[in-house]
């Protein structure tokens, strides 16, 4: 499970978009349980280690969690 990211897409560059367990649950009207979410960041922290950029999405809208992508995007080339 930790290497799937790697297995189904092998990605050129590797954005993480993080979010607090609140923040999750609200977005996405999730009935995570804690223990849910400490085992989704259990399964992502492989990702998360090997990220070229992470992005706490916390307080940020879409239009800037973009821009903020975008921008390192643009400093890549």
């Amino acid at each position: 499970m930790p290497y799937m990211w790697q297995r189904i897409t092998a990605p050129d560059l590797l954005i993480f978009l993080d979010a607090s367990f609140p923040v999750c649950t609200a977005r996405r009207r999730l009935s995570w349980t804690g223990a849910d979410y400490q085992e989704q960041l259990r399964r992502l922290a492989h990702a998360r280690q090997h990220a070229d950029l992470l992005i706490d999405t916390d307080g940020l809208s879409v239009p800037q969690v973009l821009e903020k992508a975008l921008s390192f995007l643009n400093s890549r080339t």
